[in-house]
């Protein structure tokens, strides 16, 4: 679920942040450039784990800060595929159920992909599980909002947020496991358009509400 990713940055040093120590200000300047973003073909940026190196610092005519290229690694949310998770039922409809882990809401799984049979109910906005019990016969087990579930991730999908001109492309995304690069890809904030977001699966016994399989 959380990996470690190596990366490469420019951290920019506001004058501001010259009376901390070098490292105590760059490692404030990443976490505050990254923590609880997106980075394109990353993953969600939770917190940085540790600087491995810093490059030399320069200052530009016109600017007081410091401009650092800086090598450090990054704790990132990034299930693999098939990997289980257990989370929380944010809302449904039609289209499935929609999962929060608390720090992360883009979870989907989809209707086709919850346990068979399921049956949507339009008045709650609330699906259920038509459970075929061998002495009670069809039991109407609901996925209630609020509820923990257990689901298996099936695919992810990332989505390139960031602003873009007719005179220039936009950037390259670096690769997943080392994102090289003085520049990184990063979600805009203002984007309408979920940068990240992952699919899930109850279609296997085991699966689905936690309820479920605790109440024998």
């Amino acid at each position: 679920m959380f990996i470690l990713v190596k990366m490469k940055d420019t951290v920019r040093t506001p004058p501001r942040l010259f009376h901390l120590d070098t490292m105590d200000a760059i490692r404030e300047a990443l976490n505050k450039k990254f923590a609880n973003k997106v980075v394109y073909k990353v993953g969600l940026c939770i917190a940085l784990w540790d600087v491995e190196k810093v490059e030399d610092s320069y200052i530009f005519p016109g600017d007081g800060a410091t401009h650092t290229i800086v090598h450090f690694r990054y704790v990132v949310f990034r299930p693999f595929v098939d990997e289980i998770l257990v989370g929380r039922i944010k809302s449904s409809s039609k289209d499935g159920v929609y999962v929060t882990m608390g720090f992360f809401d883009d979870i989907l799984i989809p209707a086709d992909s919850l346990q068979h049979p399921s049956k949507f109910n339009e008045q709650e906005q609330l699906w259920s599980w038509e459970y075929e019990a061998q002495e009670e016969g069809k039991v109407d087990l609901p996925m209630e909002i609020g509820g923990d579930i257990r689901f298996r991730i099936v695919d992810e999908t990332f989505v390139d947020t960031t602003p873009s001109s007719p005179e220039e492309n936009k950037p390259m995304a670096p690769p997943a496991t080392t994102p090289a690069g003085s520049s990184l890809t990063m979600s805009d904030p203002g984007s309408k358009k979920a940068p990240y977001t992952l699919t899930g699966s109850i279609s296997e016994m085991g699966l689905g509400m936690l309820s479920w399989w605790n109440a024998g």
